[in-house]
């Protein structure tokens, strides 16, 4: 029952991400999937993908996004 909770996070998650107007909000809520993910791997007794997860797309793949919106956010002028 539980494992149906954390896939709603994680669609849910994703769902939240992709009506964001701000692109560095996005970029940041991209690591709520992944912690949905993470969690859902953990109940599923797979230690080694989760905690692959939980680096990779809950803390690394949030951190570039946010980087590159960073980087190429145009100056209005």
């Amino acid at each position: 029952m539980i494992e149906y909770i954390f896939m709603a996070v994680t669609v849910l998650g994703a769902i939240i991400t992709l009506m964001q107007r701000d692109l560095l909000k996005a970029a940041i809520l991209t690591g709520i999937p992944g912690v949905g993910l993470a969690l859902l791997y953990q109940y599923l007794q797979a230690p080694d993908v989760a905690l692959t997860q939980a680096i990779v797309g809950s803390a690394i793949v949030p951190v570039f996004f946010a980087l590159a919106v960073y980087r190429t956010r145009r100056v209005e002028e």
